[in-house]
């Protein structure tokens, strides 16, 4: 994925910690046109599946989902980090730790949103150690739902939520993987 490699190349920025700050066009400031580019491409790969619900988590996973969502004609649907008072309390939640937050969050998704009937297509922004796709996942096997793949825009090679999803035998598209970052120098090395 080229314009996506060279966008990164661009306007990313890499900080200590293997952290690649990519906010001023993927998940702060949106870059509209580059996000339907990158769902035009996730529709390239999964045309083939059945999609009826794409599936995210709040909250940087939500511009690029629905701008995915056009090219399916599907609902998005994203799992909340937060319960409020006009939620029910007939969800299905799971447990994930956000390395960049260093906090385990409780998500959840409402059970009327997501039945065995659906068949789902996670998509994210970032892709490292898995963690989000985890509990996704594990949203979708409570509800009985049929995963169909998981799309990433970024993912971090060089950690391990990718292997760890391609030895599960899930489909897996990552449109920019990343083999190796540099903080001092700025560098970044794709696969």
């Amino acid at each position: 994925m080229k314009f996506l490699e060279d966008r990164i190349k661009k306007d990313g920025v890499v900080k200590p910690g293997n952290v690649l700050k990519v906010d001023s066009f993927l998940n702060h400031l949106i870059d509209v046109e580059l996000m339907d580019m990158l769902g035009s491409e996730f529709k390239k790969h999964f045309y083939q599946k059945k999609i009826t619900k794409i599936l995210t988590i709040e909250a940087s996973g939500i511009g690029i989902a629905c701008l995915t969502a056009r090219y399916f004609q599907v609902p998005v649907l994203f799992a909340k980090k937060t319960q409020t008072v006009v939620q029910d309390d007939d969800k299905y939640s799971s447990e994930v730790y956000s390395y960049t937050h260093k906090c385990s969050n409780h998500i959840f998704i409402s059970k009327k949103y997501m039945t065995a009937d659906d068949h789902v297509l996670i998509i994210d922004d970032f892709l490292a150690n898995g963690a989000a796709c985890m509990g996704l996942i594990d949203v979708v096997k409570q509800a009985g739902a049929t995963l169909e793949g998981v799309g990433i825009c970024i993912e971090k090679g060089f950690q391990d939520g990718g292997k760890k999803l391609r030895e599960m035998g899930i489909d897996l598209e990552s449109l920019a993987i990343i083999e190796s970052m540099d903080a001092e120098t700025g560098t970044i090395v794709f696969r």
